[in-house]
C-alpha cells in the first residue's frame, strides 16, 4: 500500500488523559483491510512504524527538497525548526545543505494558537530557510518568519512536506513575510497561490516501487546513504 499522507500522524502517544492513539487505530484498520507493506513518506514520528506488524517503507523528503533549495544559490544559507520537536528532523536537512541552524521555541495555550515564540540562536543577515514535515493552518510557520526577520534575517522561506493548509492557511501564508513556500504533492492543494510552490513525490515513490520489485535497497534512495 502506497500512502503518502498518513492521517492521525500526530495522535501517536497519550500525552493527557482520555485521549485516543489514533495513529494506532489508523494501523490496525490498514492491517485489517489486508495491507501487508506501507510506503509513506516523513512520518510525523518515526515510531509510528513500530505501531505495524509488517515492513514499513518511510521514505525522506530531503532527497527532493535540497537540489531545490541548492538551487536557490542562497548565500549565508541558515536552517529552522519551527519548533524544539523538529530540532533532529531539521538538523539532518542542514547537514546536507552544509548550512547551521537555528531553533524557534514556541509555546502554545491551546492547539493552533501561539501564546509566545523565541528564536535559538543568531540569523542575522542570514537567508532562512523554515523546515518542517507539515504545515496545517500555517500559524506556527507565519509566526516564526515574522520573528526571524525582526532579529535581522535578509529573507526566509519555508519547505514543508505534507501541506494540510486547513482554516485561515492560505490567507495566513499570502499575508505572511515568507518569500516562498515549497511542499509536495503527497495531499492535493485546494487552492493556487503565488508563494507556494508543489514539487512532486511520484518519482521518488515510483523509484521506491521499483526497487521493492527488484528487491533492491530503498534505504540507498536516502540522502545519508548515498
Amino acid at each position: 500500500m502506497v500512502l503518502p499522507y498518513f492521517g492521525y500522524a500526530r495522535q501517536d502517544r497519550k500525552d493527557k488523559p482520555r485521549v485516543s492513539i489514533a495513529a494506532k487505530l489508523i494501523a490496525n484498520l490498514l492491517t485489517a483491510s489486508g495491507a501487508d507493506r506501507l510506503m509513506t513518506i516523513d512520518l510525523h514520528a518515526g515510531q509510528i512504524q513500530g505501531f505495524f506488524d509488517f515492513p514499513v517503507d518511510n521514505l525522506e523528503a530531503i532527497s527532493i527538497f535540497v537540489p531545490y533549495v541548492e538551487s536557490l544559490k542562497l548565500e549565508n544559507l541558515l536552517i529552522a525548526s519551527p519548533d524544539v520537536g523538529g530540532a533532529a528532523r531539521v538538523r539532518n536537512f542542514a547537514k546536507f545543505l552544509n548550512a547551521d541552524m537555528v531553533i524557534c521555541d514556541k509555546y502554545r495555550k491551546r492547539a493552533n494558537e501561539i501564546a509566545s515564540m523565541q528564536v535559538i540562536g543568531d540569523v542575522e543577515g542570514a537567508n532562512v530557510v523554515l523546515f518542517d514535515d507539515m504545515i496545517d493552518t500555517g500559524g506556527t510557520l507565519c509566526k516564526a518568519a515574522e520573528i526571524i526577520l525582526e532579529k535581522g534575517a535578509k529573507s526566509v522561506r519555508a519547505v514543508c512536506t505534507h501541506a494540510l493548509m486547513s482554516g485561515k492557511a492560505y490567507e495566513n501564508i499570502e499575508n505572511s513575510a515568507l518569500e516562498e513556500l515549497i511542499v509536495t504533492d503527497s495531499m492535493p492543494l485546494r487552492h493556487e497561490s503565488k508563494k507556494i510552490k508543489v514539487i512532486s513525490v511520484a518519482p521518488l515513490f515510483a523509484k521506491a516501487i521499483g526497487r521493492i520489485r527488484d528487491h533492491e535497497s530503498v534505504s540507498s534512495l536516502f540522502l545519508n546513504n548515498q
